[in-house]
């Protein structure tokens, strides 16, 4: 892992450098630099390692969870129904049965949605969103309707969209 950039040291001696280099001519530089400084301080957050991965803000460990093509519409379904696999498949035609497959491994293995199996033969599977599911629900609305707003933005069709039924 590189070695940290000490900012407490690192920005005075920046500070310094551009005085010299631009004799106060250009205050507003310095003032730039300083104030990058001064909120980074005030908002940053430390890196955190989860999963031997790094993360560097909140937003992309959130994003870990949720990111990717496929775990938000699976959430979405299964926040109106308990689905069967099959069922899943079914109302996301383009997902491969390998991903489909893999995205709901993750997003158990995440505590999001829970997978309840029926000793039975054929096999019957279940899966359910689990209340730490819902707690991303608005959030996943709030990047639907900003999806469907850049796509009236750009002229695109949103007359499929399955709230209006």
């Amino acid at each position: 892992m590189p070695a940290k950039l000490d900012l407490n040291r690192a920005i005075p001696m920046y500070i310094s450098l551009l005085i010299d280099t631009f004799l106060l001519d250009s205050m507003s530089i310095i003032y730039k630099y300083v104030s990058l400084f001064c909120i980074r301080r005030i908002y940053s957050v430390p890196d955190f390692i989860f999963q031997h991965k790094v993360f560097y803000n909140p937003v992309e460990f959130a994003l870990y969870f949720l990111g990717g093509t496929w775990k938000m519409p699976i959430l979405w379904r299964l926040n109106k129904a308990t689905m069967r696999y099959s069922e899943l498949k079914k109302s996301m035609p383009h997902i491969t049965h390998k991903m489909l497959s893999s995205q709901l491994k993750e997003l158990e293995s995440n505590g999001l949605i829970s997978r309840k199996a029926y000793p039975v033969v054929p096999p019957k599977v279940e899966y359910s969103i689990t209340r730490k599911g819902k707690e991303a629900i608005p959030i996943i609305e709030i990047f639907r309707d900003y999806g469907l707003k850049m796509m009236k933005a750009n002229n695109i069709d949103t007359s499929r969209d399955d709230r209006k039924k």
